[in-house]
């Protein structure tokens, strides 16, 4: 979720940084920033719906 959030950022960023424009005190720069952030996040695996639990070995195979 936080990646997608990233790749958001960084599509406005970038449209700003195209039209220099500044949103307040935020930038192009800002929001290259705030994305690295939300990466970072995203790769500490903050913001993840946790481990995937299985039911063991062969769980994937109908049992008899």
């Amino acid at each position: 979720m936080l990646a997608i959030a990233a790749a958001v950022v960084f599509g406005l960023g970038f449209l700003l940084d195209l039209i220099n424009t500044r949103l307040g005190p935020l930038t192009g720069t800002g929001f290259l920033l705030l994305g690295l952030l939300l990466l970072a996040l995203h790769q500490a695996g903050i913001g993840s719906a946790g481990p995937r639990t299985t039911t063991g070995g062969g769980g994937w195979r109908r049992r008899r």
